[in-house]
């Protein structure tokens, strides 16, 4: 019965993992996103353009770049699934175990 409690709780650790870095994923992808298209609005207007990358650099923390951030958001879906697959599992384990009990 304790190492069925013990896969539910590593199942449901490494799922919160895996939520967490695909907020993380999320959040870059959404960073990139928005700094491409302040880019491209101010090589629209000619403002400073050459400037322009260098002030945003140092102005906004680095963030990896979309497809980086694409990868580690499969990656922690996928390990997410595995978790999920992983809590499954101790769940029926632990209902076969209370059948056989009853």
């Amino acid at each position: 019965m304790m190492e069925i409690q013990s896969a539910f709780n590593a199942g449901l650790q490494g799922f919160q993992r895996a939520s967490a870095g695909i907020s993380e994923a999320t959040t870059d992808i959404n960073r990139q996103t928005s700094a491409n298209r302040e880019q491209v609005a101010a090589a629209e207007t000619d403002v400073r353009q050459a400037e322009a990358p260098e002030q945003s650099r140092a102005t906004q923390p680095q963030t990896p770049s979309v497809e980086q951030s694409l990868v580690q958001l499969t990656n922690e879906s996928r390990n997410a699934e595995a978790n999920v697959r992983s809590i499954q599992a101790a769940d029926q384990a632990l209902g076969t175990i209370i059948d056989v009990r009853v």
